[in-house]
């Protein structure tokens, strides 16, 4: 019996793994066809001339700590320094915000994080968001792409969020020898919460790492990238799965479609990313076990637990993608403008892609004023979020008309529908809420009760490829969770 079950277990993985590459090339077809995706042709032509950087370098801690200082000096107006906390060695996490509105958060205008530098010898990411910086700032009062972009969004940089093993890491280490973890010894993108803690429990959390997570509950975040080095590809949720036998398994979120998107719009902006095929332009980098496409879901990739895009989403109104900038973890100045002629147009277009969410104020109809952590649902099984502040709340979603529940334990629940459309991409609603009148009072029963979830499930009625793929998907995993059941029967 053993035997057989072990055959059919391996055949269903197989087929999931199959699935999934298909799955991802049928929505990366639909959203190319819907128009949801440009190439960096395209974006060149839409974003229009700008000035790069005048200079690429690498710099250690305290350069790097003089340099955005200095730019902050420079552009008082647009910027804002901070610290989200400091390493095991005391170090800075310095963070520069670049916006119109750069000390604090303003009504309605979203929040985006870059982070880069997460493991301390990957230091492409570190050195481009200093480069990104003087992009949005110098070009300002030339660029209207990019005026508009700083106008409307707060964005938040975290060139090094592990100063420590920077500081051990070395020029032109191609595989990473030293300095991927903090002071501690330990890799940061394994130390965040697990989702699995039976199967991968958590070791001792870092400083490093109660920060961002601190960080990332005080700021309302609607999306961010975590800028890593080591091959050319995005990688998205979930990078988890409960198992103990195998090193990959295909494991979708509830918002798989959304984020495909995510993860290909800056694979697209990529000069190479986005093709198939070796990920690396030195052969001697290849891998071949690495994928062969330039996006995947990341435990179809490898399985990893505690990381920081999957806490994310869980856990905060954040979502969260991981970038793969390019194949060498510590590249040689020499070539770092080349890398960043490949990746600047994706990095832009990323950060324009929280402009693609159902966004607005949940209110309390009697006072009018906003209602804070009132949840935002979807459907039933996708992300909720949880409005800030003033009642404000962003919810990315892909073209359709949705269904959303808007709920909050004092107040009766609403439900409205909202079209995201190319015509409006990022739909404003506007909802208030009943109180829930205390019972030693008269009640008014609302004449609608609290909706079935059913009745606000995704009309994918005009996204047949979205609904199809989900569904096999599903059938997938089922199978699969089903043959595990009937193994795990025959220990008990």
């Amino acid at each position: 019996m053993l035997p057989i079950l072990l055959v059919f277990l391996f055949s269903a993985l197989s087929q999931c793994s199959r699935l999934a590459e298909e799955e991802e090339q049928m929505l990366i077809r639909h959203f190319t066809k819907e128009g949801e995706v440009s190439t960096m042709d395209q974006l060149r032509d839409t974003i229009g001339p700008f000035r790069d950087p005048l200079n690429f370098s690498h710099m250690n801690y305290s350069t790097l700590t003089d340099h955005i200082h200095n730019l902050h000096r420079k552009f008082p107006n647009l910027t804002h320094i901070y610290s989200a906390g400091q390493s095991v060695q005391g170090r800075e996490l310095w963070v520069l915000v670049v916006s119109r509105y750069p000390i604090e958060h303003r009504k309605l205008i979203p929040e985006f994080k870059y982070v880069a530098n997460m493991h301390g010898n990957e230091v492409t990411g570190r050195v481009f968001l200093v480069s990104l910086a003087h992009t949005l700032l110098e070009n300002y009062n030339s660029n209207l792409w990019i005026r508009q972009l700083v106008d409307s969004t707060r964005i938040h940089l975290m060139p090094s969020m592990n100063p420590d093993g920077y500081e051990h890491a070395s020029e032109g280490d191609q595989a990473g020898v030293t300095g991927r973890q903090n002071a501690n010894g330990k890799d940061l993108n394994r130390n965040f919460p697990s989702r699995f803690p039976n199967y991968f429990p958590t070791s001792e959390i870092q400083p490093e790492t109660i920060a961002i997570m601190n960080w990332t509950r005080q700021i309302p975040f609607a999306l961010s990238a975590n800028l890593h080095g080591g091959t050319t590809l995005v990688n998205y949720p979930f990078d988890d799965f409960p198992t103990r036998t195998r090193q990959s398994h295909y494991a979708p979120s509830p918002d798989n479609a959304l984020f495909v998107r995510l993860a290909y719009t800056y694979a697209r902006g990529h000069e190479r990313m986005w093709k198939k095929g070796p990920r690396c332009l030195d052969d001697d980098l290849n891998i071949s076990v690495d994928p062969q496409n330039g996006i995947i879901n990341g435990a179809d990739w490898y399985i990893v637990s505690g990381g920081m895009q999957d806490w994310n989403y869980l856990n905060t109104n954040c979502f969260e993608v991981t970038v793969e900038m390019n194949c060498e973890k510590f590249p040689q100045t020499k070539k770092l403008r080349y890398l960043w002629e490949e990746n600047k147009y994706a990095l832009l277009k990323f950060i324009d892609l929280i402009h693609g969410a159902i966004h607005g104020l949940v209110i309390d109809a009697d006072t009018g004023e906003g209602i804070v952590n009132a949840t935002v649902s979807i459907d039933e099984r996708a992300k909720i979020v949880v409005s800030y502040g003033e009642g404000e709340f962003w919810r990315l979603a892909n073209m359709g008309k949705y269904d959303l529940t808007f709920d909050h334990s004092d107040y009766y629940p609403v439900t409205q529908t909202v079209h995201v459309t190319p015509q409006d991409r990022s739909p404003y609603i506007e909802v208030r809420l009943q109180r829930i009148i205390p019972r030693s009072r008269p009640v008014l029963i609302p004449t609608k009760s609290v909706p079935n979830k059913d009745e606000y499930n995704v009309d994918n009625s005009n996204n047949k490829d979205l609904r199809i793929v989900t569904m096999s998907s599903s059938v997938c995993h089922f199978s699969v969770f089903m043959i595990i059941l009937s193994l795990a029967s025959l220990f008990l």
